[in-house]
């Protein structure tokens, strides 16, 4: 049995969503909560687009990435992802950042839909 949450992230910081959205991805809202086993939980998030992200967090906040060259340490900041991504996709990795580091966690972000 599939549980669907839906979350309305308008006027609302992207922590605060996230990590909502991580408690019910993670299944930690449910009392027959295992580590080990996937949750069955599904989240999804409508309005992103109308999020509270101030100026300052645009212009300061910075997603760094390492390709694996010599060289290729790569970095972007938010504004520059959320007008060529959206900002989506600073969502989905908030969200990722707060989900456990193990074999699961792919298989968690399967369970998340995000729309502007």
């Amino acid at each position: 049995m599939h549980k669907k949450h839906t979350i309305d992230a308008s006027e609302k910081k992207i922590g605060r969503v996230a990590t909502e959205a991580a408690v019910v991805l993670m299944g930690k809202n449910d009392p027959a909560h295992k580590r080990h086993i996937l949750p069955t939980s599904r989240v999804e998030i409508i309005n992103c687009g109308k999020a509270d992200i101030r100026d300052k967090k645009m212009r300061g906040k910075t997603y760094t990435w390492y390709s694996g060259y010599p060289g290729g340490l790569k970095s972007e900041k938010l504004r520059d992802m959320a007008v060529r991504k959206g900002v989506k996709e600073a969502f989905k990795l908030a969200i990722y950042g707060m989900l456990p580091h193990n074999k699961l966690r792919a298989k968690i972000m399967k369970n998340l839909t995000i729309s502007e």
